[in-house]
């Protein structure tokens, strides 16, 4: 299976600190589909150095998860340039780059580190770029950067994501132009299953094919709704069963080709 394939199968993607070490030692064993090992956000700018010493290591090291990705510092930070050398020597399965505002930037990444890139729409800017971002050279996917989007965007911080809308439903809209995947934002509050569940189904709802995590007791939850139900799988395998060609009735409606191609595909996200 090609990375492009196994993007397509990824529910739930974990965010780690790669300056973290027992927090990425207990990583290789959990049920996320990618791992995304931090050189950004998560790091303080003293342990930079270190913990891409350690992201280098981890990648060669036994994982659960399908995936093993590394995010670098973005474009213009003191530690780019010496994230895109050290990943040249030895390129994880993807890079995440975030806060991509322009086509370049990402195609630089890959081009230089000779990995795909999923690049992290995260400002105004970005987003009216996306679908440049997506379609450019080396680009697997994109991710929505929901919390730095709000801040830049001004919305209180209770506010919900209804101001997100529009940046959301872009950022799906120009991966799925480009033929690329594309995932929700991080869940914040670490103890509201309730508010996680919801976000997950609606992400879902909007097109997005996973999310983002912050926290690894949100793994679960994000497979079970970002993956198909059993009742879905069902759904599936019997409108395929059913299908004769050309439009005509299943379960009190109309189903065509194009039904039938979204039920292969479903089973084919569940490993069916």
């Amino acid at each position: 299976m090609n990375i492009s394939e196994a993007l397509e199968r990824v529910r739930s993607a974990l965010f780690l600190p790669a300056s973290n070490a027992r927090a990425v030692a207990k990583a290789q064993g959990l049920d996320c589909d990618m791992a995304i090992l931090d050189l950004e956000d998560a790091v303080k700018p003293e342990d930079k150095l270190a913990a891409r010493l350690s992201a280098i290591a981890a990648i060669g090291g036994e994982w659960r998860a399908g995936i093993v990705a590394i995010r670098i510092n973005g474009v213009g930070t003191l530690w780019h340039d010496d994230d895109i050398a050290a990943l040249a020597k030895a390129p994880p399965a993807l890079v995440v780059v975030p806060k991509v505002e322009r086509a370049s930037e990402a195609g630089a990444v890959a081009a230089a580190t000779g990995a795909p890139v999923l690049a992290m729409i995260e400002t105004p800017l970005g987003v009216y770029a996306a679908r440049e971002i997506a379609e450019a050279e080396g680009v697997a996917g994109l991710i929505a950067g929901t919390n730095d989007l709000a801040a830049e965007l001004r919305l209180p911080a209770e506010s919900g994501r209804g101001g997100l809308s529009l940046a959301l439903q872009s950022i799906v809209l120009a991966a799925r132009v480009a033929g690329r995947v594309a995932f929700d934002g991080v869940y914040n509050r670490l103890d509201d299953p309730d508010g996680l569940a919801a976000q997950c189904v609606e992400g879902r709802a909007l097109g997005f094919d996973g999310k983002t995590l912050i926290h690894p007791a949100q793994i679960e939850a994000c497979n079970r709704f970002y993956g198909p139900g059993e009742a879905e799988i069902e759904e599936a395998r019997a409108l395929i069963e059913a299908a004769t060609g050309g439009a005509e009735r299943f379960r009190g409606r109309m189903i065509e080709a194009m039904h039938v191609a979204m039920a292969r595909r479903l089973l084919d996200r569940a490993g069916q």
